[in-house]
């Protein structure tokens, strides 16, 4: 059967869809407010890591205290020794774009732990291989981190890829 329907691809810079409408309040955080990332998945194999990331900046920026917690896979999200061909060089655009989020994160405020069983058990990943200003966090911080969310009434986000 032929083609019975055509048209044009719309102009670079034309509009689809109305950006500035929101279904839901822009909320901000009150004082003192918190919020806790917990990521346990495998960076650069999909794009939940990222959007973690992403997200948790965003929260900074709506005014919470926010606290990421790398176990598991997630510790290679604070690798402070990627690149291509030399440590911290780029072999193509966005190669370091977690890396980049994760030193906007600590410069704008957020905590990052990263656990030190998932390092060295799982990675042979040293403490010294961590970006600079993430700390190195004891295995059993996990569940107490998750359980001073709750303590707290902080907000969570929690991502387990395997």
């Amino acid at each position: 059967m032929p083609k019975t329907v055509s048209t044009t691809l719309p102009a670079e810079g034309e509009t689809l869809y109305n950006p500035e409408e929101k279904v839901f309040p822009d909320i901000r955080a009150e004082p003192g407010q918190k919020a806790f990332i917990f990521i346990h998945t495998v960076p650069y194999e999909g794009s939940v890591a990222l959007v973690n990331l992403l997200t948790s900046t965003r929260l900074v920026r709506k005014g919470f205290d926010v606290h990421i917690v790398l176990y598991g896979p997630g510790v290679l999200l604070a690798s402070g020794t990627r690149g291509y061909p030399g440590v911290g060089q780029e072999a193509f655009p966005g190669h370091l774009a977690i890396n980049n989020q994760i030193k906007t994160l600590l410069k704008e405020g957020a905590t990052i732990y990263a656990c030190r069983f998932a390092m060295g058990a799982l990675y042979g990943f040293r403490e010294d291989d961590l970006i600079p200003g993430v700390t190195p966090f004891n295995p059993l911080d996990v569940l107490d981190a998750a359980l001073t969310a709750w303590k707290e009434g902080a907000f969570q986000l929690n991502t387990w890829t395997v």
